[in-house]
């Protein structure tokens, strides 16, 4: 009888150690190192996969065709912007988010939509449970399969049956190789059965998307090589607490990375938001103090979304500094530039920052904005519901312009906004705009525009 073959690995980022040691030397964490049981046989590849010499050549970098790869539409516009236009045949997409976010129905709903013959395989749920989900999402499909399986050799015979042109595998952390002995969801399987599940993909040009869960931390679970090997990752966020769900593009082989769609849970599935302004910014008619409107950009897309701030004298000692949606160290720096440059005492005073509709931004072009509501909490007096702000503020209390400025305008003027503040040194080149731009350079200036 062979000797079981064991090896050490560490949960955290999938080094492999002989031994077991306390730090991982790879990614400094502690106590993260466990042993698993790993049993190395010569594993037959991919029945269909005839890879030859001819087909793998290398050629001259001149007689590369640069043509558009053929994509596939999965009938969902908020997904294939995110992808960069549809899903490319051979490619892997990994599809990451918390626990109850909508991950499974996201990947349902779009499994029953497309027109191909599409395999869902789920090893998290039975196929009734299944079906009286998709009965709420769309009850009519005859193209979609759903398989219930968490061993790899049997969903590749599942796969050579039915010949999809799609597969769906919710999620990677329940398959298991009989190839691997360690438990499904350790290290070493984790990174064989997505090893497997390539080969197939690239052997037969099918594209695949898997589910993959995620860690207390926010990170997808599993060795860190497996965002490495997929070609896609994609992460899907949200409050619970709020209807509203995105998803963005982390790493994309085939497109921006800077790209968003949004989405609004709903009883039968998620509706695909295609004007996100209009949601994000409250329809309170009466002005409320603390409030501003940023206009930004992610992606191709402009978005204008509603920031809300509270000043308040702090009750103890320190003062509270909160921002939901924002970075914190960010708000402390233009806390800072208020304080030192506009004459703004501040530092005694707690400060809350919240972006409405549960979404995070990391655009600096909403600096402004967040100044505008800050100071109009701090001397309440509201800000007239037809100005919005787009640019960034520096540490000498300089307005800095912001790039696709154009875009950032003709966005608020289709919102009927009347007024927005800019940069003076933004280059700006509409002509025949009904908005009114307001060209400022530095901060003490937006502050006598406002509140006089």
């Amino acid at each position: 009888m062979a000797k079981t073959k064991t090896a050490f690995f560490c949960q955290n980022c999938g080094t492999q150690y002989a031994k077991w040691v306390g730090q991982c030397v790879a990614c400094k964490e502690w106590n993260t190192i466990v042993e698993e049981v790993i049993q190395k046989e010569e594993k037959t590849p991919w029945k269909n996969a005839k890879i030859t010499v001819d087909k793998i050549k290398p050629l001259r970098i001149n007689e590369i065709s640069t043509e558009k790869e053929l994509r596939l539409n999965v009938q969902d516009n908020e997904f294939n912007r995110v992808l960069g236009g549809g899903l490319v045949p051979g490619s892997l997409v990994l599809l990451g988010g918390e626990p109850g976010i909508g991950k499974s129905t996201l990947l349902l709903q779009v499994g029953l939509k497309l027109p191909y013959k599409t395999l869902y395989v789920s090893g998290e749920e039975s196929q009734k449970q299944i079906k009286m989900r998709a009965d709420r999402i769309h009850p009519n499909n005859d193209t979609c399969f759903i398989l219930t399986a968490t061993r790899t050799q049997d969903i590749f015979q599942h796969i050579e049956a039915i010949d999809p042109e799609i597969v769906i595998i919710d999620s990677i952390q329940t398959l298991h190789s009989d190839y691997i002995e360690s438990a499904a969801g350790s290290i070493s399987q984790i990174r064989e059965c997505t090893a497997e599940l390539i080969k197939f993909a690239k052997a037969t040009n099918t594209p695949m998307i898997l589910i993959g869960h995620i860690t207390k931390d926010g990170n997808i679970a599993g060795p860190k090589i497996l965002e490495h090997m997929v070609d896609t990752v994609l992460q899907f966020e949200g409050d619970r607490n709020y209807v509203y769900r995105i998803l963005r593009a982390l790493k994309n082989r085939f497109g921006s990375t800077a790209e968003l769609g949004i989405y609004e849970m709903q009883g039968d599935g998620l509706r695909e938001v295609s004007n996100p302004s209009e949601v994000l910014i409250s329809k309170n008619e009466e002005g409320l103090s603390g409030t501003a409107i940023a206009a930004t950009v992610e992606g191709m897309r402009p978005l204008l979304i509603e920031i809300q701030a509270l000043v308040s004298s702090a009750v103890y000692g320190t003062p509270q500094r909160s921002a939901t949606g924002y970075n914190a160290k960010r708000l402390n720096m233009l806390l800072a530039v208020l304080e030192k440059r506009a004459g703004f005492k501040l530092a005694a005073k707690d400060v809350f920052l919240n972006i409405t509709g549960g979404i995070s931004v990391d655009d600096p072009a909403i600096d402004l904005a967040v100044v505008a509501a800050i100071l109009s909490s701090n001397s309440d007096i509201a800000i007239s519901k037809g100005i919005c702000f787009a640019a960034e503020i520096g540490l000498a209390g300089e307005i800095r312009p912001v790039q696709r400025v154009d875009q950032r305008i003709i966005e608020a003027e289709k919102l009927g906004f009347s007024t927005i503040f800019v940069s003076k040194n933004n280059t700006i080149s509409l002509k025949d705009t009904r908005i009114n731009i307001k060209l400022i350079s530095k901060i003490e200036e937006l502050v006598s525009s406002l509140f006089g």
